[in-house]
């Protein structure tokens, strides 16, 4: 099983910071593991953005991962993706990348979970928690007894997947989600739109590990 941080930071597309000074700032914050998230960039501005990334990640030890644009594998020092599609067909992305690269998914059920585990995935995001700014969603919102009811049956069925509570959550969250046998926590909004970025960062990551 590959190493999967406990703690994900996801860039996103906002007025106030590029992608690029989202990652540096979450590095010197301490970052072990970013996904960057931008889906509205043709592939040469994505790859600029990367290719930058990819150094800061680089000279910080910070694994990389990009949400979907799986067809850019290969063409920048990018160690996995993260597909949100949650209909994607994970047993022939496996193929395409091979095993060496870090695979996530995104999830709103059981099934999906199980079904992800099936087809060769890594880990999985596993939400909405609560409504987010950064992210257009339709699926139910799982409350914290869902997420101890998924995980429950996840290990009545010795499935062993790394699951993310993802969506909307605070610093508040982390402490009642962490009981509930949750693997990590990943976050955006609540650390970019922070009055301090560093410190926020820095809060969820202690509260995560704690």
């Amino acid at each position: 099983m590959k190493y999967i941080e406990k703690f994900h930071y996801i860039t996103h597309d906002i007025p106030q910071l590029t992608h690029i000074e989202q990652v540096q700032n979450a590095c010197e914050a301490g970052a072990k593991w970013i996904q960057y998230r931008c889906l509205s960039k043709p592939d040469d501005e994505l790859l600029k953005d990367i290719n930058s990334i990819a150094e800061i990640c680089d000279d910080w030890g910070t694994t990389l991962i990009v949400t979907d644009h799986i067809h850019l594998n290969g063409k920048a020092d990018i160690q996995g993706f993260h597909i949100e599609d949650m209909n994607a067909d994970f047993t022939a992305f496996r193929k395409q990348v091979g095993n060496d690269i870090t695979l996530g998914g995104s999830a709103n059920t059981v099934q999906n979970l199980i079904r992800l585990a099936k087809e060769g995935a890594d880990y999985a995001g596993f939400g909405p928690f609560f409504t987010t700014e950064t992210k257009p969603n339709n699926y139910p919102l799982l409350s914290i007894e869902d997420y101890t009811l998924a995980l429950r049956q996840l290990k009545d069925l010795n499935i062993e997947l790394p699951v993310l509570a993802v969506g909307g959550i605070k610093i508040y969250d982390v402490e009642a989600l962490m009981q509930t046998g949750i693997y990590g926590i990943a976050v955006s909004g609540a650390v970019n739109f922070a009055d301090d970025f560093i410190e926020a960062y820095q809060d969820f990551y202690e509260a995560v590990k704690s």
